[in-house]
This record gives structure tokens, sequence and C-alpha cells, in this order.
């Protein structure tokens, strides 16, 4: 989308009528975000009474806490199909009422396998949501904010760890233990589950308010609508052009409506692979091990539990300003450079807790850190959670919005987003285990994928900024190579 001279030099800011529209509509989808993160570590304060509750092995603790991903897993793949197929509001109420109803139940369980189908019912809700709210956002944002706004994905997310970890502190220390009973009987643990039925209505209520994807619209046939909206989120002069533009786009889909992910790299198109990878790099650092056990980690290296909690906020609360960061550099100094230097963080940080673990005495519950290596450790944790929420949490997702072409977008996302999901499962139960045989060794592994994560960047990522969505698509194209002149 070209700039001319009867579009004012600010139309396109954070700031602009046409931006702050587009913040509010961006900021609605991004309370699937809000769940996202909450769901993900409202386990943090409850695993121990959890474990004590039901008399848990660490393989079967690490089962409960994760098995919610895999529901995730295979909710964000359903949701690529469903929201090409019924738009996105549709698919956001799903996924309201999915995490709604598993709120109560987890709250009200009384069995490890009842307590394992509402995780993996949350799960559901949680995958149909990180789908549908980078492809909302990424499809009613202008091109030279799209950046900004698709980062609102991983604040919601940030703020949504945060809700989690300081309703579970309130809620522990009010109770005196998350063991303990609360109000009507329930032990403060079940409290911290039901929590979640507050975002969850709010975000089904959203759903009922704000407008349909206009690039969704326009697909299904419905240019006046499409137009409407379109007309609040782009300048007079520019608007005919960008719905031109979106019509023919979506007319060369329908050309190649029965195209699938298919290609030719192991099966899959190699932008696929490319979502893929990103997705996998994110969760293979170990950044959810910090949310769904540091309670657990800091326990066990010293702290009380009030403490220990204590502890978990402030990392999320780091966790969430640091994600202002992103979203003020994305769109300025770009996506590559970013995600390269938080590699650089996470890889030095994750080093140094390996290093500091290997000086650990005790196993198991009695695991403790001697001076200094304590304090390197809590200090190397939150640097990790630094690199990791200024450059790959919310960046993973800004790519993932705006990499795919529009006529593979929605199911292509939902790959991406299952393949996360999976690798988020496969860390997240590994990590009692692997905790429990060696934690240098453990964080070593996660420092060894940063290390990866910077090579995969600097080798296979163009930069993206300012690109319309359907020029991106074109970076991530293998040009043919010229043939050597006769």
């Amino acid at each position: 989308m070209s700039q001319t001279q009867s579009i004012p030099s600010n139309a396109f800011t954070l700031r602009s009528p046409y931006g702050r529209r587009a913040i509010g509509l961006s900021l609605a989808a991004a309370v699937g975000g809000f769940l996202f993160g909450f769901d993900s570590s409202v386990i943090n304060g409850a695993v121990d009474a959890v474990q004590g509750n039901f008399e848990l092995s660490q393989v079967l603790t690490g089962f409960v806490v994760a098995v919610a991903l895999l529901g995730c897993a295979v909710g964000a793949v359903v949701a690529g199909a469903l929201s090409d197929r019924w738009g996105r509001l549709k698919v956001m109420l799903l996924g309201a009422v999915l995490f709604f109803v598993s709120s109560i139940g987890a709250a009200l369980t009384f069995s490890v396998p009842d307590l394992i189908l509402w995780r993996v019912m949350s799960g559901l809700g949680i995958g149909i949501a990180s789908v549908v709210a980078p492809a909302y956002i990424a499809e009613v944002a202008p091109r030279q904010i799209r950046g900004s706004l698709a980062s609102l994905q991983q604040l919601a997310i940030t703020l949504g760890i945060f809700g989690a970890l300081l309703s579970d502190a309130l809620l522990a220390n009010t109770a005196g233990g998350a063991a303990n009973q609360l109000w009507l009987g329930m032990e403060a643990w079940r409290w911290m589950f039901l929590v979640g039925v507050v975002p969850a209505a709010v975000y089904g209520i959203l759903s009922f308010t704000v407008p349909e994807s206009p690039r969704y619209l326009l697909s299904k046939g419905k240019r006046d609508e499409a137009k409407a909206i379109f007309s609040r989120l782009v300048p007079p002069a520019d608007l005919d052009k960008t719905m031109n533009e979106l019509s023919s786009a979506i007319e060369a889909d329908r050309k190649n409506k029965n195209v699938s992910l298919r290609g030719p790299v192991l099966g899959l198109q190699g932008i696929v692979w490319t979502g893929i990878l990103l997705s996998m790099f994110q969760q293979f650092v170990g950044i959810n091990v910090i949310f769904y056990y540091s309670t657990t980690l800091w326990k066990a290296v010293g702290f009380d539990e009030s403490n220990s909690l204590l502890i978990s906020v402030i990392t999320s609360v780091t966790n969430v300003v640091v994600t202002f960061v992103a979203i003020f550099l994305v769109d300025r100094v770009g996506r590559k450079p970013i995600l390269l230097t938080g590699s650089v963080l996470m890889t030095v940080s994750l080093g140094a807790m390996a290093l500091s673990f290997a000086f650990a005495t005790g196993s198991g519950e009695n695991v403790s850190l001697p001076a200094p290596w304590g304090g390197v450790a809590l200090v190397a944790a939150n640097v990790f959670v630094v690199g990791f929420g200024a450059s790959w949490g919310p960046l993973v997702w800004v790519l993932l919005g705006e990499i795919f072409p529009s006529r593979i977008r929605g199911k292509a996302l939902g790959v991406a987003a299952g393949a996360q999901w999976i690798a988020n499962f496969a860390i997240t139960v590994s990590f009692p285990a692997m905790s429990g045989w060696s934690l240098p060794l453990t964080y070593g592994m996660y420092a060894l994928f940063a290390a990866l994560s910077f090579v995969y960047v600097a080798l296979r990522i163009p930069e993206t900024k300012g690109m319309e969505l359907e020029q991106t698509e074109t970076l991530f194209v293998r040009k043919p190579k010229a043939k050597a002149k006769a």
C-alpha cells in the first residue's frame, strides 16, 4: 500500500483514528492470548497441591500439567479449518465456551482421570484462541503498524501469565497454602482454576461485539460489509485500492481453491515448515518451564511457598514489561535483528542456569544451591525471560500471522500452532523427570536450542517489516538459479 499526497503522513500510526480503531479490534482478539497465558500458568501455583492431593508420581505430575497442551494442539489444527469455513468470530466463541466449562470442571475435579479430561478441554479452547487471534489481528491491521498490533497477542499472553500467577499467590496466601481450604469448603488450588471463568466470559462476550475479519468477508463475497469495516481502518483515498487489491488476491486464491499444505519438503510446502520450525524453536528453549514449574523450582532451592509464588509473579511482571519493548521496536528495527538479539540473550542466560545447577547439592525436593549460585540462577532466569519476552515470544506470533499465503493462512497457522503446542508438551512433560536426572544437562539442552535458533533465523528468515501480507509470501519462495551463460 503506497503513500500518496491525499493520504495523511500520520494516517498509519498507533495514535491516528485508523490506528486506534485497529488497536481496539486487535485488543479484543488478543483476549484469546490472555486465556492462553492464564491457562498455561494457572497450574504453577496448584501443581504441588494437586500432586499431594492425588499422590502423583513425578511422571504423572508432568503429564497432568502438560496434557492440556495436547488439547491445544488439536484445537489449533481444528481452528485453522473452522476459521476459514465459519469465520473468525464463531470460532472465537467456541474457544471461550470450552475454556469456561473446563475451568468449572477442573475446580470441581474429584480424580486424576477427571482432571485430565478438563485439562484437555481447556487445551482445546486455548488452542483455538491461539490461532484465531493472530489471524484476525493480521487481517485488520494496516501493514505500517501490523507488527506492533500482532505483538499484542504476546502482550496478552504475558498479562494472562501475570494474572494467573498473581491470583495463585493471592489465593494461596489467603488460605495459608494452596492445599488448604479457602471458601465453600474448597481448597485454594480449586479456586485457582475457577478464576478462569472470568476471562473466558469476557472473550465470549467480545466475540459478539467485534466485526468479522474484512478479508474473510471478501472471500465470502460480502464486499459491502468488508468495505464498511475497512472504511474505519484505512483512509478514504486508499479504500478502493485496498479493496481492489484484496479482491484480486482472493480471486487468485479461488483459482487455486484446491490447494493444500502438501508440498515437496517432507510432504509439506516449505513455508509451512518455516512456521513449524519457528514454533518449535520458541518452545524448545524451555520458556514454559519457568512459567509452569517456577514455584516448585524456587521452593527446591530454598524459598518457601509464599516467596516462591512472589518470585514467579515478579518474573511474570518482567515478561509483561519487556513485551512493550518488542511492541515499540518491531516496526522500527524489524523482525530479524530482534530475534537474533533474543537468541543471544537466551543462550547466555540458559548457559548460566546450567552452570549454576552444576553446583547444586542434594536431590529431589532436597536440592539446594550454595552461594552465590542461587542468586546467579535467579538473575539468569529473569534475563532469560527478558530475552524471550522481548523477541521470540511476540515476534513468532507476528511472523506466523504474516508469512503464509492468504489461501492457506488458516490451515497453515493451525499446523504451526499445533506444532508449537506439541513442542510445548514435550518440554513440559519431560521436565520433572529430566530435572530429577540432571538440571545442568536440562538447561544446557535448552541453551543449545537457543543457539540453534540464532543460526536458523540468520540463514533462513528474511525481513518482513512494512510489507503487505500479499507480498511477504514472495520472500519465502526460493528463486530458481540463473542458468550459466554458454
